[in-house]
């Protein structure tokens, strides 16, 4: 008893002791570390995942616009499929309820307790387009209860709701981004900012560029508002130099490009035919578009050739001349990645964009055109045009003659529908199969616009005869886990990819 009571005595003296002291023998602290997730420490890898969700889902829907296709014979999703049992073509899924997710709300909680109202701005703006890419290409989302803690089942908002969050969030950035009072520094936001550099101007454009697209998405709906997009593109980028563009560092496999050679990712996909056609004069009047060896490359005979979508790569002998060349720009006779350097969006070192000067003067210029008004609509289209050419570094001379060729309207009266969807499909061309995806189901996949695109016969065995219309959610998340709530939306049924969204509905 009397040890029992010397052990006792200890054990409250040493609790008293540590009450008394609490930072002393704290394993858990490190004085040379900080112990909270600021702004500054949280926005390079947001920025990293808002990049992969997208890229590692172009990879599928740019089958589905066939910006390229695999070099596989009837590939699920050459063929408007799916690969059932597996997450793939659900990484924007993840990335925004995981990767992105909660990390969101640190930097507000944080930011707001130091008055830092830019992180508190940024922070929202990201979350406004990760909302806004995501939903549109799952359709319905877990709102309400997003991020619940304690919570295993969720169930799931419309999409109207999900559109009107993004506006409310918007908003709130903006007032947050406009603050000028409590520790606002340019310098202190530039600590994190791997894009703007802290420069809050740009985040703002960046803010009214995703309201844009939310606006202009609903181009099908009585509510559309053609002068509201207007507005806001004019509120958004004044060039190139404001797109947003996340840098990558090249140097392995762990910090390049996604579509570099040194990641090695894209070894099974080929350019379509329908992509090279837009740019070998096909289909504008004979006219052989000047960023054609810019963005691809030629055969080793010297042609430029694409592959049809569920035909697959046959000419894949290693002693045929015909053979396809991959995307990254080079002879596929060299099958180490580390000698080779890519181009274009496919170089190692390339910065990835997400939102574009170009991409907005398009969506104006479609706007602008379905006021009646085809003089905006006219100067915007040339805008665009001319930004990504200088994007793809079109020499000055090639650029001008190309502008006066017959490829390109010379009047505001000869203006179509077709010569902006063409040309913004050509500018977004892979870094921007997301949004091209999104025109071509506003459009119904329409081959009177989109001259030469034909959709896949027959289609997945799922399809019901139908041509897709959203990504499933991500299987391992929903239909493990969360199975009885996404059978209330028909997330159960085999074609429910082939359900249209409710932003393309009238």
């Amino acid at each position: 008893m009397r040890n029992k009571i010397l052990i006792s005595t200890f054990a409250l003296a040493m609790l008293l002791f540590l009450n008394g002291c609490n930072d002393f023998l704290d394993v858990n602290y490190d004085p040379s570390y900080p112990q909270t997730a600021e702004g500054y420490s949280l926005l390079p890898p947001i920025m990293s995942q808002m990049v992969r969700g997208e890229t590692f889902d172009t990879r599928y829907v740019g089958q589905y616009v066939q910006n390229w296709a695999s070099t596989a014979k009837n590939n699920a999703w050459d063929l408007h499929g799916y690969a059932a049992g597996s997450d793939a073509g659900g990484e924007k899924w993840r990335s925004h309820y995981w990767s992105i997710g909660k990390n969101i709300d640190l930097i507000i909680e944080q930011a707001t307790a130091k008055e830092q109202w830019y992180y508190v701005g940024v922070a929202k703006a990201i979350r406004a387009w990760s909302w806004q890419s995501t939903t549109d290409v799952n359709g319905e989302m877990i709102l309400t209860e997003a991020f619940k803690p304690n919570t295993y089942v969720f169930n799931y908002d419309t999409q109207d709701k999900i559109y009107e969050e993004v506006v409310r969030l918007s908003e709130d950035a903006l007032k947050d981004l406009n603050r000028t009072d409590g520790n606002v520094s340019t310098l202190g936001l530039g600590r994190g900012d791997l894009v703007y550099k802290g420069d809050r101007t740009k985040w703002i454009k960046f803010v009214y560029a995703n309201l844009a697209r939310n606006a202009h998405h609903l181009s099908n709906k009585a509510s559309y508002n053609p002068d509201k997009v207007i507005e806001y593109v004019d509120k958004s980028f004044a060039s190139n130099a404001d797109n947003f563009s996340v840098p990558h560092a090249g140097t392995n496999s762990a910090d390049g490009n996604f579509f570099g050679p040194v990641r090695d990712n894209l070894r099974t996909y080929r350019a379509t035919v329908f992509f090279v056609n837009l740019l070998n004069g096909t289909v504008f009047n004979s006219v052989v578009d000047p960023r054609l060896p810019l963005m691809y490359t030629t055969a080793k005979d010297g042609v430029y050739r694409g592959v049809t979508p569920a035909v697959g790569d046959t000419t894949n002998a290693a002693t045929n001349p015909r053979r396809l060349p991959l995307l990254w720009g080079v002879d596929p006779s060299v099958t180490d990645p580390t000698k080779i350097s890519g181009k274009y969006i496919f170089a190692d070192k390339a910065e990835h964009p997400l939102i574009t000067f170009f991409e907005l003067q398009f969506i104006k210029a479609e706007a602008a055109f379905k006021k009646g008004n085809k003089d905006l609509a006219y100067s915007a289209f040339k805008k665009g045009v001319e930004a990504h050419m200088d994007y793809a570094k079109v020499a000055a001379a090639d650029k001008t003659s190309y502008m006066a060729s017959a490829a390109i309207p010379q009047s505001a009266a000869a203006l179509t529908l077709s010569d902006i969807m063409l040309q913004k499909y050509i500018a977004l061309w892979v870094h921007g199969a997301l949004e091209t995806w999104v025109d071509m189901r506003r459009y119904d996949y329409n081959n009177q616009i989109y001259k030469g695109f034909t959709l896949p016969n027959p289609y997945y065995i799922d399809n019901s005869g139908k041509p897709v219309y959203r990504l499933r959610p991500r299987y391992n998340s929903e239909y493990v886990w969360n199975l009885d709530a996404l059978k209330k939306i028909g997330g159960d049924l085999p074609d429910f990819h082939t359900t249209k969204l409710w932003f393309l509905q009238p």
